[in-house]
């Protein structure tokens, strides 16, 4: 038996007044993901505890069966792995984003209107930075409007702010330590100097002059946040006894599938955004499940970039999408197959949310329940109940009889 865990990021809502009481799932048509409640079992999950508002990389760590408590370090250096940044001990790794900032500094647009193309030719220049305190600055670009950026030398912490604001209209932050050491004051140094001089040269860089030529935001700054280390974590292979493979569409998730070294599959026109490549995922999905893998995790982020944007009509409209692809997956054979949310993404609120998200297992001899529809509150009644994202990977190894006894 093989097992499948598919993550719709962000899926998970709020009730909506424009929806008439209904959340965004609610309201989408999606008679593949009713079809698999129907044939599968069903409960509501908290990826960390209750209330608590998972990152996607806290989330999918304790869904992957880690403890994101002890584990967890940081964003960045997952961001960097998963771009083929190859992190070492020592290094302090950040996640970014492209931003626009005016000429006083104030943040106008924190993704430079979602930039798509030229960010290979701005990390160039990036990495062009030399600092006196004789450490290196590692600069790579990820999906869209993100990247990573790694600072190498000695006497560096983890222990320093973001920069970024978080909503536009406001100024870059002052980096500043978190603590009283002096690693921490001398990282935030370097790091405040590193977004200055990102500001310098990408300014007037061709491909900026381009875009604000088409009146299209410029990616003139960046915007480093999530510091973190290298962490620790016992490899999934060996944790699970298995032969895995990650199916993501954003540098975070590949790197959190890095890191635990799971096998990571690249996919053609996979953006992380509402306009990735469907068609090629599924394919993608149908071709390594045939292969000699036991377990694939995927996850598909659209939904998470509309809830995040507050657009209702995309998000309802790309869960639909979505919803082809499940409808592909259930044909496989010999498969438990998993479907959930790492955390929700609710438009009233533009941001993650504690609420629990919707979880359904299919697969030979699950206990079926009687729910018929996948959404928040129909999953709530279902069979499993509600249970935490640590228990996943349990309750999956179970079900594929790859567990062990626990006692006599």
């Amino acid at each position: 038996m093989k097992g499948i865990i598919m993550i719709i990021d962000g899926m998970a809502d709020r009730p909506l007044g424009e929806l008439g009481g209904k959340t965004p799932l609610e309201a989408a048509q999606t008679p593949n993901m009713d079809r698999m409640a129907k044939l599968g079992v069903n409960g509501i999950m908290d990826s960390i505890k209750p209330g608590i508002r998972p990152g996607s990389d806290t989330a999918h760590l304790s869904i992957l069966g880690y403890d994101p408590y002890e584990v967890y370090t940081g964003r960045g250096p997952f961001e960097a792995a998963g771009v083929g940044v190859e992190v070492r001990p020592g290094d302090i790794a950040f996640r970014c984003n492209f931003s626009t900032a005016d000429t006083n500094g104030v943040i106008t647009d924190r993704r430079a209107g979602r930039i798509r193309e030229g960010t290979a030719q701005l990390a160039e220049t990036l990495n062009t930075i030399v600092l006196e305190e004789d450490v290196e600055v590692i600069f790579k670009e990820s999906t869209g409007h993100r990247a990573v950026l790694v600072l190498r030398g000695e006497s560096l912490s983890d222990q320093i702010s973001d920069a970024d604001p978080k909503h536009d209209g406001k100024k870059v932050k002052n980096v500043v330590g978190l603590d009283d050491s002096p690693e921490a004051e001398r990282t935030a140094i370097i790091l405040n100097k590193v977004i200055r001089k990102s500001y310098e040269l990408l300014k007037d860089h061709p491909v900026n002059l381009k875009r604000t030529k088409k009146g299209e935001p410029p990616a003139n700054i960046v915007l480093p946040r999530g510091a973190g280390a290298v962490p620790n974590a016992e490899p999934f292979n060996e944790k699970y006894d298995v032969k895995s493979a990650c199916i993501a569409e954003t540098g975070l998730i590949q790197g959190i599938a890095q890191i635990v070294g799971m096998d990571i599959i690249e996919v053609e026109g996979a953006t992380g955004g509402v306009d990735t490549n469907l068609e090629n995922i599924t394919s993608s999905i149908l071709q390594n499940a045939s292969l000699d893998y036991d377990f694939l995790l995927i996850n598909i982020d659209g939904a998470d970039e509309a809830g995040h944007d507050g657009n209702l009509e995309e998000k309802v409209e790309f869960i639909e999408k979505v919803d082809a692809v499940i409808g592909e997956v259930m044909q496989l054979e010999d498969v438990y197959f998993i479907l959930t949310a790492d955390h929700s993404t609710p438009i009233s609120v533009m941001d993650h949310t504690g609420d629990p998200v919707p979880l359904v297992i299919k697969g030979p001899d699950v206990r079926v329940d009687p729910v018929n529809q996948f959404h928040e509150r129909a999953a709530a009644n279902g069979g499993l109940c509600r249970i935490r994202g640590s228990d996943i990977m349990n309750i999956l190894m179970d079900l594929m009889n790859r567990s062990t006894k626990f006692g006599a």
